[in-house]
């Protein structure tokens, strides 16, 4: 387990946390800025010597009381916001720098830059590369270092939605090929949604919220679920796929169909559901142009801002699997909408983020 218990006293900011964090996995941690999700990383790596406090990393000691591990005596490999390579070296050799402070085999170097595809971009210089490759490149540098755990501070703010995406696509990867325990900072929702397996809540330097990613991310209780982009994120298998890229997925919610530029048969992903993007009908409707309807039930009903309800669901064989939709308190009124009732909801193809 990574055990933290920070405390840090400014004139314009406190920090109050008390987290256990598995050992495996990614937690994210997600929230406003200003809310010490930054200083968090800084602490567990070192950087913050005005932070009080444990740092307990798989029961190594690294931060108490009576002890202070400098930064470079903690193997940890962070990844930030600017890749900050070294310009007069290349691309082979950023990457080199890191695994022979290491002393890592050739072997695991080779591991990573296949795992990365960074064997094409070898011979670049680091100005000639675009921002997504720069990251690639200081994800790479981190991995060889063959560190305990991996700090990632808002890899993808700079970088554009092709970037990110591809990225994201790397780091999801990853997840599957590596034991290190990965703790990523964000505050937005997709890279959030896509990635997390434990999610800390933050703001204002207290902890709100902390546990399994997907219990978190669908109650709706959470302040999450008050955002416009509020909704639940489910795992799913892709068991079809047609030439047009519209996936046939199998899920707890039922089938599910859902448009993806990337995902092969057998692959299993995140679908995230907005719940802006779910409608609710009295009646199965099979005359329009909506592909995802399904059978559910009224789990309660809650009035939030600007004339509007968001309204938790049951789905699944046995209305178990949390859905939210959020609509006009006039629907609701029209519809006479009451907790129990057995309604459709319907979700469009192309709304569903794969």
């Amino acid at each position: 387990m990574i055990n933290l218990a920070l405390k840090l006293d400014r004139a314009d900011f406190r920090l109050n946390i008390a987290l256990e964090l598995p050992s495996k996995g990614t937690t994210v941690i997600f929230g406003p800025s200003g809310g010490g999700k930054t200083t968090i990383l800084r602490a567990i790596a070192g950087l913050e010597p005005d932070v009080r406090g444990i740092v307990m990393m798989n029961g190594q000691c690294w931060q108490k009381d009576d002890l202070f591990v400098p930064p470079h005596q903690r193997r940890v490999g962070f990844v930030f916001q600017h890749a900050g390579l070294l310009p007069h070296l290349s691309v082979q050799d950023n990457l080199r720098f890191g695994w022979r402070r290491a002393a890592g085999s050739q072997s695991q170097f080779d591991d990573c830059v296949a795992q990365l595809d960074l064997a094409p971009l070898f011979n670049r210089k680091i100005s000639q590369l675009s921002g997504g490759e720069r990251q690639r490149i200081a994800l790479g540098r981190a991995l060889l270092t063959q560190p305990d755990v991996l700090l990632f501070d808002e890899p993808l703010a700079a970088l554009d939605a092709a970037r990110r995406s591809e990225i994201l696509r790397y780091l999801e990867q990853l997840k599957q090929l590596t034991s290190i325990p990965m703790i990523y900072v964000t505050h937005a929702v997709d890279e959030m949604s896509r990635l997390a397996d434990y999610l800390v809540l933050m703001r204002a330097g207290q902890v709100r919220h902390a546990g399994n990613a997907f219990e978190v991310i669908n109650r709706p209780d959470v302040p999450l679920a008050l955002r416009d982009d509020a909704g639940i994120v489910v795992p799913a298998t892709v068991v079809a796929r047609d030439a047009t890229g519209m996936l046939t997925l199998q899920s707890p919610l039922g089938v599910l169909f859902g448009q993806g530029a990337q995902q092969c048969c057998g692959e299993v992903v995140r679908v995230r559901l907005q719940a802006r993007d779910v409608s609710i009908a009295l009646s199965h409707h099979t005359d329009s142009s909506v592909l995802n309807i399904l059978q559910t039930r009224i789990l309660s009903l809650r009035e939030t801002l600007n004339g509007q309800v968001l309204v938790e669901l049951g789905a699944g064989d046995h209305f178990d699997q949390k859905l939210l939709a959020r609509i006009s308190q006039a629907s609701t009124r029209r519809l006479n909408l009451l907790a129990g009732q057995t309604v459709w909801a319907q979700i469009k193809a192309v709304a569903l983020l794969v």
